[in-house]
């Protein structure tokens, strides 16, 4: 069958929470006995760019956690992430470059992963295996074989997993969420999501050159191929190349549909369409600057659209989401959202509720508490995985210029073997991904 049974996802997500509820021996910091309030969690940072810090920054706002290693492959990204606990005012952390010493660490309990996207599932299939607990940035993995193997892992060796898309953690999107499921906006016909992002200007066309002093550029690209170095396929720009990422579909999509998902029957789609092109930036990237995306559920459909260089959206926001019922439609974003009632019905009122805030903090304060008490996060890696796909299988669509019909019990397109390649991913020799299908 094409979509993912409704019971099926539930009984899935129940299964994950019950075989890690029976792990094994407790992390030694937090497991003796009931763990209290000031057990201390010690963290290992893979990965200290902008992203990485600002997690690990939040992280230590937790008065249990120490932060005892830092790893990149990049000595200038090091010295950001040692920066922030010093700010902090922690005990300097060790620092390496390879993140396997990470791993190899019995004094590291939990492993924060916040790397280009082609190195979440590499580290955090070997963190499952090590008998680590992970905090690891979205999109979960660079394919959907990859996610699949992510989660093999986790369930195998109980480990508690948390995909770091803090929204599902904000409670005014709970809030609307909880309203769509109530049934008030009657049944659900349509989602949206968008962003249009006029900061994202063109990254120009820099030629390639030698990489910078202190970087391990080979290990960087890791499973990906063999290239040049080239400013661009770097940090923060990695996004905009198909070796690393998945462009904005991956970046900005993942946290949106997220957000959509959690008001939403959870359904894989049955078929995939996409369109756009490079219309706005002229540079070097190879992912859509414009891209719009149709999934057709069985009970609903979803439209995506991105833009990058431009800001003017859906009743002027900039990005956010909707979802549309017979009875009306919710609109929301980061600044809250609001109730807009069909003209020709009268059983809601057009209303607006403020946002509540900054989510990460909670969203990390949840994956800590499931540390301890070994219960499943909000946002664990069967959901992670879920809301992933749908922005692959949207590039995937878009890759391929063709209309996609997926399989989701077998993870397969059917009848399309070009698109069908890209659900996993050959990795460059010596690096392998244990638990995936194809990598």
């Amino acid at each position: 069958m094409n979509a993912m049974p409704r019971r099926q996802f539930i009984r899935n997500t129940a299964l994950l929470a019950g075989t890690a509820a029976l792990a094994g021996p407790f992390i030694r910091s937090v497991r003796a006995g009931e763990p209290g309030p000031n057990s201390k969690i010690r963290l290992g940072l893979i990965g200290s760019g902008n992203m990485g810090c600002g997690d690990l920054d939040c992280f230590l706002e937790n008065p249990e956690v120490d932060c005892v290693v830092i790893a990149d492959l990049d000595e200038g990204m090091i010295a950001k992430g040692l920066k922030v606990c010093e700010n902090k005012e922690r005990k300097r952390p060790d620092t390496v470059k390879d993140f396997r010493r990470v791993l190899d660490r019995k004094d590291v309990d939990i492993v924060l992963i916040a790397t280009p996207d082609h190195w979440h599932a590499i580290p955090t299939v070997m963190a499952c295996q090590a008998g680590k607990d992970i905090y690891v940035e979205k999109p979960l993995a660079k394919t959907i074989d990859e996610g699949r193997a992510m989660l093999n892992a986790a369930q195998k060796h109980s480990r508690i997993v948390q995909m770091g898309s803090q929204w599902r953690s904000c409670q005014h999107m709970i809030d609307a969420a909880e309203f769509v499921k109530s049934g008030k906006l009657g049944k659900l016909a349509m989602a949206r999501g968008w962003a249009y992002l006029d900061w994202l200007p063109s990254v120009g066309k820099p030629a390639d050159c030698p990489p910078p002093a202190g970087v391990d550029y080979d290990f960087w690209l890791g499973p990906a191929p063999k290239r040049p170095f080239n400013p661009n396929r770097f940090h923060f720009n990695f996004r905009w190349f198909w070796d690393y990422a998945g462009g904005l579909m991956t970046d900005w999509g993942v946290h949106l549909f997220n957000m959509i998902s959690m008001g939403t029957p959870l359904e894989s789609p049955k078929s995939v369409v996409s369109s756009g092109g490079k219309y706005v930036l002229d540079d070097n990237s190879e992912t859509p600057d414009s891209q719009v995306t149709t999934y057709e559920f069985d009970s609903f459909m979803m439209v995506w659209e991105h833009k990058a260089g431009l800001a003017v959206g859906i009743n002027n926001h900039p990005w956010g989401i909707a979802w549309y019922g017979t009875e009306g439609t919710i609109m929301m974003n980061d600044a809250g959202w609001h109730i807009i009632p069909e003209k020709r019905k009268a059983n809601l009122e057009p209303e607006k509720f403020k946002s509540s805030g900054n989510p990460r903090p909670a969203h990390v304060r949840n994956f800590l508490d499931c540390v301890k008490s070994r219960k499943q996060p909000v946002l664990n890696l069967e959901l992670g995985h879920h809301i992933s796909n749908l922005a692959h299988l949207g590039n995937i669509a878009y890759r391929t210029g063709s209309k996609i019909t997926w399989d989701a019990e077998k993870e397969r397109v059917v009848g399309n073997r070009e698109a069908d390649k890209l659900v996993g991913v050959k990795y460059r020799k010596p690096w392998k991904l244990d638990y995936a299908r194809r990598a």
